[in-house]
């Protein structure tokens, strides 16, 4: 049977944590990665209900977009919703694990799932980060280039866009003198050697630096490996919060609105009004958006769907952009499908199912 540390690799391919915000707590919450797994429950959020739940279909794991433990805990002594939930998951020894703003910030992800739900086309991030990649430069005999290139490729380097295996290489002449305790491959010890080499450049995600030396060390010929690794300023389009994306067809406000609902299974929209405005770029931000709204702006979309706008906020958008607050939970809670599909199309052995219990603890009157 397959272990929970390989569900966490796998959930980890997809939404690295290095990529989580620094406020964040994702991973493995609760439990023992060697845990053989029977059966998995995906939820929004990993509530006593939820764990109950998951008791009675027999998974003994639950994976949850929200992490249940945002703050250290001092006691548990099932004061708070929060200690009720972590001791009925010990006890019943139900691992937990959450997938949040790192599941947020890459392409595939919650803001991918909501333009998929929309019908978005040409979808982006919407706000790129910066600070998260890193140049690689090595040389190498000419001979061995390609083989280590594969290498590194296979590791992850080499990414950029829609692009796989890129990399740079220029021919030139490496020069050295091995030391007389040395096992030079090419030269003899305590000879001048010179060597015709590629300069190999390779750009990768920096949380895989460590792991991507590793491979180079492996598959390098020399006994000693030149290299350097130069932090990047640019920005990563593969990674970032929010997306963008357009219409099939534009739409009026009232049908766009309507649209809205049906597509979201929508209750209430909350909602700022732009007089003749044409929608047909749309920019969304699963949960609390606000601080993506100038990049919307930027971006020329005619509405941001988000949620958890304040009352004062909803100025903000100037008449430039129509802001739709559809809810917190109305937002997300499609991320159960994207975590189950992940899931599912893995492991063929235990159940992935979604929870059936309502999490939202919001409710309305009408």
């Amino acid at each position: 049977m397959p272990q929970l540390r390989q569900l966490a690799a796998h959930m980890e391919q997809l939404a690295p944590l290095a990529y989580q915000e620094s406020y964040d707590n994702a991973g493995l919450l609760v439990g023992d990665p060697a845990t053989e797994i029977t059966g998995v429950l995906v939820t929004l959020d990993a509530t006593e209900a939820v764990i109950d739940e998951a008791i009675v279909n027999g998974c003994n794991v639950v994976v949850a977009h929200h992490p249940i433990v945002f703050k250290g805990l001092k006691k548990f002594n099932g004061r708070t919703y929060v200690e009720r939930a972590i001791i009925k998951a010990i006890k019943h020894d139900v691992a937990l694990y959450a997938a949040h703003t790192n599941l947020d910030n890459v392409v595939g992800g919650v803001n991918f799932k909501i333009a998929e739900k929309l019908g978005l086309q040409n979808v982006q991030i919407l706000a790129p980060k910066t600070q998260v990649l890193t140049k690689l430069v090595t040389f190498a005999p000419v001979a061995d280039t390609q083989r280590i290139l594969d290498a590194l490729h296979a590791a992850g380097a080499g990414q950029i866009g829609k692009y796989d295996n890129c990399s740079f290489r220029v021919e030139g002449t490496g020069a050295y003198q091995p030391g007389l305790d040395a096992n030079p491959v090419l030269g003899e010890r305590g000879k001048y050697h010179q060597e015709a080499e590629h300069r190999i450049e390779v750009i990768l995600p920096t949380h895989l630096q460590h792991h991507l030396l590793s491979v180079l060390q492996q598959v390098h010929p020399y006994e000693e490996v030149a290299y350097y690794l130069s932090p990047l300023a640019n920005a990563d389009q593969e990674v970032g919060s929010g997306a963008v994306g357009d219409l099939p067809t534009p739409l009026d406000e009232k049908a766009w609105l309507s649209y809205l609902r049906e597509r979201m299974g929508l209750n209430l929209i909350r909602y700022t009004h732009v007089p003749g405005q044409t929608i047909s770029r749309i920019a969304v931000c699963g949960g609390v958006g606000s601080f993506l709204l100038p990049d919307a702006i930027r971006a020329g979309a005619d509405v941001f769907v988000t949620a958890d706008y304040k009352y004062h906020e909803f100025f903000d958008a100037e008449d430039q952009i129509s802001i739709c607050d559809i809810g917190h939970y109305e937002s997300e809670v499609f991320t159960k499908e994207l975590i189950q599909q992940h899931l599912a199309k893995k492991f063929a052995t235990f159940a992935v199912i979604l929870s059936e219990t309502n999490t939202n603890p919001i409710r309305y009157f009408y």
